[in-house]
């Protein structure tokens, strides 16, 4: 099942999109935060309307929480990130979580906001993003498949030149329109666990990241199981597993995002996250 956002007729609702994706039918819940805790897939009564009528928004336009991400996840990322500056220098096999602030997702055909100014070295990472579809603690891993509601494509923006400034991430990865988001979330029964999809992103046309969900360095089920060991992932949590490589940093010489590049992130199963700087 693939669930959206969506604003039609000045209202913002939730659905579920019909087989070949032409339409949506809403559902009752007020919010996807509220579908995801209540698991409530009771119909609207109201027909399908036709996608081309609806403007799709991020499936969680404002996450509860911060997002929790993953960072150097991927051994081949580690090694061009490692390369660009000697602050993503990962001194211990272990695994590396930062938060992303989100006051609202960016969703489909949004745009990324540049930071005239503030932001140089614009980046793009593409990235798998689990859903936590009920409350999550000291989840163990060969249990943590049983916790997750969903999946879907999220962009980790991240301005370069602020990030590696710091010797935290926060700053640098949480402005505003940096969580481009979608299309869609996809329902976990729809993907075989763990996911072994195909990840790509792409600038103007151009091919940048090309891999697979399962080169992730620490997984899933391990992910899930480490920080429910700690602390609680309430319904809702959006966890981002990490980039491959193939960002504009990992470039010689690196390529960076200006004013009017579209960027367009896809998962397979999911769909593709198309936006444009602005």
């Amino acid at each position: 099942m693939k669930l959206v956002t969506f604003l039609y007729q000045d209202r913002e609702q939730v659905g579920v999109l019909n087989g070949d994706e032409t339409a949506v039918s809403p559902l009752n819940c007020p919010d996807m935060n509220t579908l995801i805790e209540t698991g409530d897939l009771s119909a609207g009564g109201a027909e399908e309307i036709p996608l081309d009528a609806v403007k799709l928004l991020a499936p969680i336009p404002r996450p509860r929480q911060d997002v929790i991400c993953l960072g150097i996840n991927y051994k081949a990322h580690a090694q061009e990130a490692e390369r660009y500056s000697e602050a993503f220098l990962k001194e211990k096999p272990i695994p590396i979580y930062f938060s992303k602030r989100v006051s609202e997702a960016v969703g489909p055909e949004g745009f990324i906001e540049s930071h005239p100014g503030l932001v140089e070295r614009l980046d793009y990472e593409a990235e798998l993003a689990v859903i936590i579809g009920k409350t999550a603690k000291d989840v163990p891993a060969d249990k943590a498949q049983d916790y997750i509601f969903g999946y879907t494509v999220l962009n980790d923006v991240s301005a370069r030149v602020l990030q590696t400034s710091h010797k935290q991430w926060y700053f640098g990865k949480s402005l505003d329109g940096f969580t481009p988001m979608g299309p869609c979330i996809v329902t976990a029964e729809e993907i075989p666990f763990p996911p072994k999809l195909k990840i790509s992103a792409s600038v103007n046309g151009e091919l940048r990241q090309d891999a697979t969900t399962d080169l992730l360095i620490t997984g899933i089920p391990e992910i899930i199981a480490e920080l429910s060991s700690g602390m609680t992932l309430l319904p809702g949590t959006i966890i981002a597993t990490g980039t491959p490589s193939g960002v504009g940093m990992g470039f010689d010489p690196p390529k960076f995002l200006k004013s009017g590049d579209i960027v367009e992130c896809s998962i397979e199963g999911i769909g593709t996250l198309r936006n444009t700087v602005r």
